[in-house]
């Protein structure tokens, strides 16, 4: 299932399913309900979403479920946005009305901690979710504009293939704490790690997210899957054995032999990956030997990032050099 597009009028609801709005700054809140308003949607908010509890930054596991399903099943609504990310969601999917949202399909959009429900909801319903910016995302006042919102409305108000291209800069800035110091990096694109063509379903997002709900009803099939995957800068220096135990983690799936293409967001700075370090982890799996491969595209915990469908389609040509990427939901 593929929820209806966007069009101006339309209700975004906003609720926080994994840490709580009150983390934000008033004008993080101010410049993001201005930013979608000014594409024509009318914002709403579910009615927990500025609970919290201190030890894990947000309220109890079934009021951040009722306002998810609230949400669904809110005629008005045509599009929930998540808060923000964290660590929390995969509290709230046991309280999750899944037949609610197979009859109420609509636009579900967060990333990050944000996987585990994107990923449980298409892997119970069928309905197409998707990995792209919070609520908060659109609080940001630099470095968000262009790229990232050219994407976002590409996803959610058009019905076109969309052909991915890299942004002409990135940053790694703590933003949330600094909006005016930026640093842009240029970015050097995207580039091939084993080259190949392929298309299939998109299945993925936050890698160790996604690892939670393996062995689970909530884990959607990855055959004839092209994943998306990227990991965040938790385990600091450890980064490159932390993604490489849980890519194996991955391969290990039933499915895995069947998976058609990797598409590995970019990292970030703390990081220390480099193309060289990249190319060793992968083809140091030969599970990995006889599909394409690509590494450095715009998703995962840098800015700008696109927005992607988790049960949509892609198409990666990735050759001579040269990458072709589509997706499609």
């Amino acid at each position: 299932m593929i929820a209806e597009k966007l069009k101006p009028g339309d209700e975004v609801r906003v609720i926080a399913p994994s840490r709580s709005m009150a983390m934000l700054g008033d004008d993080c809140k101010e410049i993001a309900t201005k930013r979608l308003e000014d594409l024509g949607l009318k914002v709403t908010f579910g009615k927990h979403v500025l609970e919290s509890d201190p030890d894990y930054i947000a309220t109890d596991a079934k009021s951040r479920a009722e306002d998810l399903n609230e949400a669904f099943a809110d005629k008005n609504v045509k599009a929930i946005l998540t808060v923000i990310g964290g660590f929390n969601s995969n509290q709230i999917i046991r309280y999750i009305d899944f037949e609610n949202i197979k009859n109420n399909p609509k636009i579900f959009c967060g990333f990050s901690d944000i996987t585990v429900l994107s990923n449980s909801i298409y892997a119970k319903t069928g309905l197409v979710t998707y990995s792209g910016p919070h609520y908060s995302s659109f609080g940001m006042k630099k470095g968000f504009m262009e790229y990232e919102m050219e994407y976002f409305k590409k996803m959610f108000f058009d019905d076109n293939e969309i052909e991915v291209k890299s942004s002409e800069e990135w940053s790694d800035d703590p933003w949330f704490i600094d909006q005016e110091n930026r640093e842009f990096i240029k970015n050097d694109g995207m580039f091939i790690i084993n080259e190949g063509k392929a298309e299939g379903k998109i299945v993925g997002g936050n890698l160790c997210t996604l690892n939670l709900i393996q062995g689970t009803e909530y884990m959607p099939s990855i055959e004839d899957s092209i994943l998306f995957i990227e990991d965040d800068e938790m385990a600091g220096k450890l980064f490159l054995v932390e993604f490489d135990r849980n890519l194996i983690s991955l391969i290990m799936q039933p499915g895995f032999d069947k998976v058609r293409g990797i598409v590995i967001g970019r990292s970030q700075k703390s990081c220390n990956m480099t193309k060289e370090k990249w190319f060793k982890l992968i083809k140091s799996k030969p599970e990995l030997e006889n599909i394409p491969v690509i590494a450095g595209a715009d998703f995962g915990h840098t800015t700008p990032i696109i927005t992607f469908p988790v049960g949509g389609e892609a198409k990666l040509v990735a050759k001579d050099g040269k990458i072709e990427l589509k997706i499609r939901g």
